[in-house]
């Protein structure tokens, strides 16, 4: 990932203060996965990229604090206080003490995981050891893993049958264009993952199958 975090060095005192606000309350930072013509981008908010093209970055990883109420993004303001390092290691930190879980999707032959309902259900990709569950329930190398919206993961084995394939990107379709949850969209892509880790992502009307 390259970053567009930038700021001057911040003494470790202000940092200290910053790390136990976060420890002593809810008020957590996490990455949030957010696709690349984000308006949020517009406004400053700090991110990393996460898949990059040559017109511009597709998905992004931003960083907000889970208030009550809402997410506050981070932003250009907040490095009066934290720096790069201590964002990002503080909301991967947070990312990976968050729980969720895999459940077999029974009507699709237990073939296929999903992981959903969980406020970062999604950013849970980004998670090696989470996603190393995926592997091994699965018993496969290679992974299709999408992740549509917020709180939403799907996971399917990349030597699966055609047909499973089919019915998974049926549902990735229905999950991409379903809105009434008002979860917000990611990315209308699969991401290909291997050891726990993205190794990089297929646009779905390009997908082949290797015989």
């Amino acid at each position: 990932m390259s970053g567009t975090l930038y700021g001057k060095e911040k003494s470790e005192k202000e940092i200290e203060k910053i790390v136990e606000e976060t420890k002593n309350s809810d008020q957590k930072i996490y990455p949030i996965l957010k696709p690349g013509d984000w308006v949020g981008l517009k406004a400053g908010a700090l991110n990393s990229n996460l898949i990059r093209s040559e017109a511009g970055p597709k998905v992004v990883i931003a960083y907000g604090i889970n208030t009550p109420d809402n997410f506050v993004f981070l932003t250009q303001k907040h490095l009066e206080t934290m720096d790069q390092k201590q964002i990002t290691n503080e909301a991967f930190r947070n990312l990976g003490n968050y729980e969720t879980e895999f459940t077999y999707s029974e009507v699709l032959q237990n073939k296929v995981l999903t992981s959903s309902g969980n406020d970062f259900s999604s950013e849970r990709i980004l998670s090696e050891a989470h996603m190393l569950k995926a592997h091994t329930m699965l018993k496969a190398d290679e992974l299709f893993v999408s992740v549509p919206r917020r709180s939403c993961m799907m996971v399917i084995s990349r030597n699966v049958e055609e047909e499973l394939l089919e019915a998974f990107l049926g549902l990735h379709k229905d999950a991409w264009e379903d809105d009434s949850y008002g979860n917000a969209p990611i990315a209308n892509i699969l991401f290909t993952m291997k050891a726990g880790r993205i190794t990089g992502h297929i646009a779905l009307d390009n997908i082949t199958r290797e015989e």
